[in-house]
């Protein structure tokens, strides 16, 4: 049956894994598998086309897994390749910019919403976009965060050099008195205690990662493909490379324990 099939999910490293936390508590009888892509990431730097193609490669190795949904828990990947992919597939494809945008622009108060996230997504001005047909009257500041998912990746979410990075990001993101500021990357969830600290009590964080939850939840109710039971669970975990890393990585955030990360070369896939 077609509910008990896996849900597919896939970003270019560890950041995904705030999104498959977020699906594990909101829809626990839904079974993931992740492909995180290590061994190319950061997308955020890549063209249009390169993220495309990586899109293509990555969603064709998980629909032969048999999914019943995909979630592109990339902000970048969501920007520039989620309307190809969503044209080229006969299956729910949901991607993490449209909930977060959307939950941005009903939470602000003075309109002024900050959006912080790779060159990529920034780039395409994909947040600004949403934010502006969601409301009108919002006034967007986006700010690019090139090293935020290097040091995430290295695991110095608690270093001082990640605080001092943080503050020169926002510091003019500030400057503009946003009351709100997306994190626009789901690696950068991980950072939110460092970036709380900096930006204060009185700017209002949106996680990306818990509204595609519920925005998953939503879409497989409509489709009626949400599985309602309570199977044993049997979550995969792939990466293009450095599997025991990525193992120990997530063992630290997800709420239950990864066993087992395989190393999958995705090129030689097609």
């Amino acid at each position: 049956m077609i509910n008990k099939a896996p849900i597919g999910v896939f970003d270019s490293g560890v950041g995904g894994l705030t999104v498959v936390k977020e699906i594990m508590n909101q829809i626990p009888g839904e079974t993931i598998i992740y492909f995180g892509d290590t061994a190319r990431l950061p997308y955020g730097s890549k063209s249009k086309e390169t993220v495309i193609t990586y899109t293509r490669q990555i969603v064709r190795f998980l629909m032969n897994r048999e999914v019943k949904a995909i979630v592109i828990a990339c902000n970048t990947a969501s920007a520039l390749a989620l309307e190809t992919v969503k044209s080229e597939i006969d299956m729910p494809v949901i991607g993490v910019v449209k909930p977060g945008a959307k939950v941005a622009a009903n939470t602000t108060r003075n309109g002024k919403i900050g959006v912080i996230g790779t060159e990529a997504t920034i780039r395409s001005g994909i947040y600004s976009e949403i934010l502006s047909k969601s409301n009108p009257k919002v006034n967007v500041f986006g700010k690019a965060c090139p090293l935020f998912v290097p040091l995430v990746e290295e695991g110095l979410v608690d270093d001082p050099i990640t605080f001092e990075m943080v503050r020169r990001y926002t510091g003019e993101l500030i400057e503009k008195q946003i009351d709100t500021l997306v994190l626009g990357c789901t690696h950068y969830p991980l950072l939110r205690k460092t970036i709380r600290k900096v930006v204060g009590e009185d700017i209002t964080l949106v996680n990306p990662a818990y509204e595609t939850a519920k925005c998953l939840a939503e879409v497989l109710t409509d489709n009626d493909i949400r599985n309602d039971d309570t199977p044993k669970l049997n979550h995969r975990f792939y990466v293009s490379d450095g599997a025991e890393k990525f193992r120990q990585f997530a063992n630290t955030i997800l709420p239950c324990e990864v066993m087992e990360t395989k190393d999958i070369n995705i090129e030689e896939l097609g």
